[in-house]
This record gives structure tokens, C-alpha cells and sequence, in this order.
């Protein structure tokens, strides 16, 4: 049975609540993460990353949401489609999953799951890692999971979270934070245990502790 770190009310902006230094080691010593992660967060955290640094760690796969979801065209894929997707890629034992898609995750994956990691990051470094990637994207001409290219000056239209990743991040961002509080404290996820991750110094602490 997993444990999470924090059961009840919690304060989304709190972040005395993340998991730092010596809760951290604690944690890593007496709860492993376990071998079916997800890692969660808004644009520019560094999802992938760390599901890639942890997926190498664990001898698992790791899954790219945004690979199996995104079409040529930047085409979003039938329900049905993208479900029957995600459960090819979890049907092993281990894996480590980058991206959120939570509401599909939940239908597919999260009766399995064992860890679920939130990267909760500062807004200003969000904003300025996605602007940089957008960029360098734009730059090298890209190619983005097989089939599409970033167009750059979209980007710059931050009143439209449709088009601008960069008003995607500020929409979406303490949206996505209280999702993750509401699922700590659903009965149904209560063999998942939650890491709340709130920079990058803590998530550089926790590659550390894996050792």
C-alpha cells in the first residue's frame, strides 16, 4: 500500500509541504519511489527529464506522453486511440511516465501506479525555460516526435493559451496544482503515493538520493 505525503486539506501555495532535504532522504530511505512513476507539471518543468534520468535508474521504460499523443499536423488523436496507446507502452511491470494527461492516465495506468511526482515550479522560470526551448525549437527547424516543428512567434501571444505555450503555462498553472491536491486526498488513488517537487534544486536532491 503506498503512503502519500500529505492526506486532508493542503494550501496549494504552500510550499512547506514540498519534500526538500532531510524529508527527502527520509523518503528515498524508508519509501522507494517504487517502479511505476509518473511525473507530472506544467510546460517547461522538465517532465520528461527527470521520467527519462528515472526510467535509466530503474533499468524501466520510459514513456513520452506527448509522443504517443501528438499526430502529424499537431493532430490531437481519437480518445480510444491514445488509450489503447498508453496501455501498450504500460503493459510491463515498470516504467516511468513524463507528461500529464491526467484524466487519460487515470483511466488507463493509475490503477498500477505506484508514485506520482508533481514538478511545481516558479512561474518566472517556467515562462523563461519554455520561451528558450521555443526558440532553440524554432531555430534548428526541430523535428518534434517524429511528425511536427514549433512555430516560435506564437509563443509571444500570452492571451491565447491555445496558441502561446507561454499563456498555456500561466492558465493552466495553479489549475494544475490544485488537481494534484484533489487527487491526494481521492480515496481512489489512495495506494499512490505523492511527491510534490517545488525546484530544481529539489529535484536535483532527489536524483541525488537514488543514489
Amino acid at each position: 500500500m503506498g503512503r502519500s505525503i500529505q492526506r486532508g486539506a493542503w494550501d496549494p501555495d504552500d510550499s512547506s509541504l514540498s519534500i526538500a532535504g532531510g524529508r527527502l532522504r527520509l523518503l528515498m530511505s524508508t519509501s522507494p519511489l517504487g517502479r511505476r512513476i509518473h511525473v507530472l507539471g506544467n510546460s517547461g518543468a522538465g517532465k520528461s527529464t527527470l521520467a527519462r534520468r528515472l526510467a535509466e535508474h530503474l533499468g524501466v521504460d520510459f514513456v513520452d506522453l506527448d509522443a504517443l499523443y501528438w499526430q502529424p499536423g499537431w493532430r490531437e488523436p481519437e480518445e480510444a486511440q491514445f488509450h489503447a496507446r498508453l496501455r501498450e507502452a504500460t503493459r510491463s511491470d515498470g516504467w516511468v511516465v513524463g507528461g500529464s494527461y491526467v484524466r487519460h492516465a487515470e483511466a488507463v495506468f493509475w490503477d498500477r501506479l505506484e508514485t506520482a511526482i508533481l514538478l511545481d515550479l516558479p512561474v518566472p522560470q517556467l515562462l523563461g525555460r519554455v520561451l528558450v526551448r521555443s526558440w532553440r525549437r524554432w531555430r534548428s527547424n526541430e523535428l518534434l516526435w517524429g511528425t511536427n516543428r514549433e512555430r516560435f512567434w506564437p509563443q509571444l501571444k500570452v492571451w491565447d493559451p491555445e496558441s502561446s505555450m507561454l499563456g498555456h503555462v500561466l492558465h493552466v498553472h495553479r489549475e494544475r496544482r490544485q488537481h494534484f491536491v484533489e487527487r491526494m486526498t481521492d480515496p481512489r488513488w489512495r495506494h499512490v503515493r505523492f511527491v510534490r517537487l517545488c525546484s530544481q534544486r529539489e529535484v536535483d536532491q532527489l536524483l541525488l538520493a537514488l543514489g
